[in-house]
């Protein structure tokens, strides 16, 4: 391909801001720069079970350090084990190393056995920014974003950290009311999940109810009630989909399709690109009635959406995400 031809990424990063959804270093080195990385305990597993060609962990020295650190901080961190420290120190250190190549945030998930307990989502974002200024005292911690699942107990842990000058992100999205609420608390981001989380776990698994329409009403809506929550668009799995969302605030892609886009001329492509914002129904006039001020009101209405589906959709990804978080801990144990 000659240096000159315009690729899928090229247009796509004069339509949305891109952020690379992972924690290689070497994936932004080579197609960066990005604004946002995204990440999760899918994400961060992934990373540090890596291998080198003799078969031993690549992260090895950072896993051992973050060991060290957290064995240092029991008493800091008195009410949480060991396990889950190591683990949240692993997260910072990659995040710290992939910050140079990035002109936004980088994220780092609260842990998703969380999700129903704002107090603890609180004490897991406060840590990781105690953990981050210690780990390296010369990162701006502004540059946090902390993506927390958007029950009604993460938007609230969202508001207080929000107040306190820390960006949210409410995460695994598919829903209306999810945007809604997440908007109503000041979150910097929702991500909407395109495809529910299960698709990446399950290579037999299809959705059949993509939330393309959830992540450009909430868009519209946003900007039309000049809210402050930016869109980012997330779970993907092919350049076609990327595309289609071409337009979104943000999108986060994984490595295997940012490489892809990097290597599709503009000119073969034949996909719709932007075609999700022009196919909306017109009906934002109705979608700000549910109130999220009254928790059993937004209960009730997240409930019965899409007939229970949204509510299932979002605890199966909070299910599959602690699945990952005990792998991080057992992987965390193994050098105890």
């Amino acid at each position: 391909m000659s240096p000159t031809t315009q690729t899928l990424l090229n247009l796509l990063r004069t339509l949305s801001k891109v952020d690379c959804d992972t924690l290689d270093a070497e994936v932004s080195k080579q197609l960066g720069p990005f604004h946002d990385c995204t990440s999760n305990q899918a994400i961060s597993y992934n990373e540090l079970s890596k291998t080198d060609a003799e078969g031993k962990l690549i992260h090895h020295q950072l896993i051992v350090d973050s060991i060290t650190y957290a064995k240092s901080k029991t008493s800091d961190f008195h009410d949480v084990d060991i396990e889950e420290i190591a683990v949240e120190a692993m997260t910072v250190k990659l995040a710290h190393r992939i910050a140079p190549y990035l002109t936004g945030f980088s994220h780092l998930q609260t842990n998703p056995k969380y999700s129903f307990d704002t107090k603890k989502t609180i004490a897991n974002a406060r840590r990781f920014v105690t953990i981050s200024k210690e780990l390296d005292p010369d990162f701006d911690v502004k540059k946090l974003c902390i993506k927390i699942p958007a029950t009604w107990e993460g938007c609230q842990a969202c508001e207080t950290l929000e107040a306190q000058g820390l960006a949210t992100l409410g995460t695994a999205v598919g829903s209306l009311q999810q945007a809604l609420l997440a908007s109503r608390v000041g979150c910097t981001y929702i991500a909407p999940y395109i495809n529910e989380l299960r698709v990446h776990f399950d290579a037999s698994y299809v959705d059949d109810n993509q939330a393309f329409q959830v992540c450009a009403i909430s868009q519209r809506f946003y900007h039309e009630q000049t809210r402050r929550t930016k869109v980012l668009a997330a779970s993907l799995t092919s350049i076609d989909e990327v595309m289609k969302l071409a337009g979104v605030d943000h999108i986060t892609v994984a490595p295997a399709l940012l490489d892809e886009l990097s290597r599709t001329p503009v000119d073969s492509y034949q996909g719709a690109v932007g075609s999700v914002f022009r196919e909306l129904p017109r009906i934002l006039d109705d979608i700000d009635r549910v109130s999220c001020q009254d928790e059993l009101a937004w209960r009730l209405a997240f409930g019965r959406e899409q007939d229970g589906k949204s509510e299932t959709r979002l605890k199966d990804a909070i299910e599959l995400f602690g699945k990952k978080q005990d792998a991080l801990e057992r992987l965390a144990q193994s050098y105890l």
